[in-house]
């Protein structure tokens, strides 16, 4: 069994609270604009990182991370990259990425809106942990996390981390 911290849109930001719950999973997962590499350069000290670049990190950020991170953890296959939109809102590289990487948990960020659904269509679950930042048009900071084991996800909790102000 693993335990997940999934976050993303950072946007430079970091701070304890972030911290506290990276201390408590096994991984951290960050889907993208992480912003500063100071933000994954700490995540990195606390707990294994896998994250990938977004729309507004730069060169250096591209060149330590990818744009697409696709993995298996505890039996389960994972996708994430930072723009994908939703069930029936994908645009044309997600939807080739479904036939490609057949994932059965399908993550991006970029919205800043948190959202967990179920996608018929592609059998998997889809996720957005909301933005853990305080830069953009989110109210409330958030973050996801969650259990695999055994090829199944459980215990899926959203974390409020409070106003973005």
């Amino acid at each position: 069994m693993k335990k997940i911290l999934l976050l993303s849109d950072t946007h430079s930001y970091i701070d304890d609270r972030i911290l506290h719950y990276a201390e408590q999973a096994d991984e951290v997962w960050h889907a993208g604009d992480i912003g500063d590499l100071k933000v994954t350069d700490t995540l990195k000290k606390v707990k294994l990182l896998r994250a990938v670049y977004g729309n507004i990190d730069d060169a250096e950020a591209r060149k330590e991370f990818p744009l697409n991170a696709v993995f298996e953890c505890e039996g389960m296959k994972v996708w994430i990259t930072h723009i994908g939109g939703y069930p029936g809102k994908y645009p044309t590289r997600i939807k080739e990425g479904f036939m490609l990487y057949k994932p059965d948990v399908f993550i991006c960020g970029h919205s800043h809106i948190l959202k967990v659904q179920y996608d018929k269509q592609y059998q998997c679950l889809t996720m957005n942990p909301g933005a853990a930042g305080t830069h953009g048009f989110h109210q409330m900071r958030t973050m996801l996390r969650f259990e695999i084991a055994n090829g199944k996800m459980q215990n899926l909790e959203v974390i409020e981390l409070g106003k973005r102000g």
